[in-house]
């Protein structure tokens, strides 16, 4: 794979990133033989960047196992600070120390922010979070610090110029192209000399699985030995100023795949009909919605508190994507962005009716007819109570059932 370089750290990243929050299981738990089976082998074939998180699980305590000092030598490790469970300044020390134990590290690559929007990074800086981060740099307990994106586009710039990141994390795939960072705003942060880090390049697997017929015979036409997982990553990988794609790979069959991918996709090495091949299909899906929302952010922010835009964008890829089943991934995209797990509630069932959306959308859009489209779809009575016993017991907690119950 040709690596590519950070200029704010002059370091060489693997354009594929091992994700380690959907290690394959077994009984429930982390199959920490296959698991430690994929990652050597993901790092004898050229991977060098492992990204976990304080919130997965037992995955950093398991990645402090099999880490051996040689291993170490090959690969940058990133974990992240959980915006949820800091109230005050010693939770970030705490936090941080016990995260070095699990990983049985005295230094930490790649340090970053957890799910941050503008209101998340507002309130850790009214925390001392930039002390706590000049302290541990100067400790020489991390090497480089970010944080990963959760928010809408016109923030995410205002987040980049507060502090001196090194790099960045962001949710980007065709389907979302605007959603979060926006193109712009990668370019944006890559301007500065940041990494930029891919999450959810197959939007948890959507884009790798069954499409709208008309988008699947679009793809096969151009293409019919490419995978659709294959369109996706190309499409990522393609652009210059995107460091290293993330991928949670649980089987080999994934892991080679993708391999595959990031060994031939370098920057902008897609041909013009493949970018328009996946312009096409991306209209198709956009003409699929059952709401005819661009997701543009006009409306927001809603006096209440919700996220207009999520909840519609949501309710749609059910439908888009044909999730069915009493756990599918929509409901749990619900509950985690917008149904208050991380901490950032913003659902449908906050809507009071007022109507001061309605001027704001570009499309004309009866916003408050379709949050009660929205909340009928997710919201179900003792949900608040559920969610209430969820965050106290952890998220990490309810990742592994869910993951248990799809399985």
């Amino acid at each position: 794979m040709q690596n590519r370089l950070i200029k704010k750290t002059g370091e060489e990243i693997s354009p594929l990133g091992f994700g380690a929050m959907r290690l394959p299981l077994k009984n429930g738990k982390i199959d920490r033989d296959k698991a430690k089976e994929l990652i050597y082998y993901a790092i004898d074939n050229g991977v060098n960047f492992i990204d976990t998180a304080y919130l997965y699980g037992d995955s950093e305590s398991f990645l402090g196992e099999i880490l051996t000092d040689e291993i170490k030598s090959k690969v940058k490790i990133c974990t992240k600070l959980p915006t949820i469970n800091v109230r005050k300044y010693d939770d970030m020390e705490n936090i941080f120390e016990e995260q070095l134990k699990r990983l049985r590290l005295d230094c930490i690559d790649y340090y970053l922010i957890h799910a941050v929007d503008l209101k998340a990074i507002n309130r850790l800086f009214k925390r001392d979070l930039i002390k706590f981060i000049d302290k541990i740099k100067s400790e020489g307990k991390i090497k480089y610090v970010g944080f990963s994106y959760h928010g809408p586009k016109d923030e995410f710039e205002a987040i980049i110029d507060s502090y001196d990141w090194d790099v960045v994390m962001v949710q980007y795939n065709y389907f979302d192209e605007n959603v979060q960072a926006s193109m712009e705003g990668i370019e944006y942060a890559a301007s500065k000399g940041m990494g930029v880090f891919v999450m959810e390049p197959l939007k948890g697997g959507i884009l790798a699985g069954k499409m709208p017929k008309e988008a699947e015979e679009i793809f096969k036409k151009a293409n019919p030995n490419k995978s659709n997982a294959q369109w996706a990553f190309e499409w990522v990988l393609n652009n210059r100023n995107v460091t290293c794609v993330l991928s949670g790979m649980n089987s080999f069959e994934q892991l080679n795949e993708n391999l595959a991918i990031a060994e031939k996709t370098t920057p902008l090495s897609m041909s013009f009909e493949d970018m328009e091949t996946v312009e096409l299909v991306k209209r198709v899906m956009r003409n699929s919605l059952k709401i005819n929302c661009s997701t543009c952010g006009y409306c927001v922010p809603c006096p209440q508190g919700v996220n207009i835009p999520e909840c519609m964008k949501i309710y749609n890829e059910k439908y888009l994507f044909n999730h069915k089943g009493l756990i599918n991934q929509s409901l749990i995209d619900y509950y985690q962005y917008v149904g208050g797990i991380m901490g950032n509630e913003g659902s449908a069932g906050l809507c009071n009716g007022c109507g001061k959306c309605l001027r704001k959308c570009p499309q004309k859009l009866d916003i408050v007819s379709e949050l009660k489209k929205v909340k009928k779809e997710f919201e179900f009575p003792g949900v608040k109570y559920i969610l209430s016993f969820v965050r106290h017991v952890g998220f990490p907690l309810y990742r592994q059932a869910i993951r248990i119950l799809n399985r």
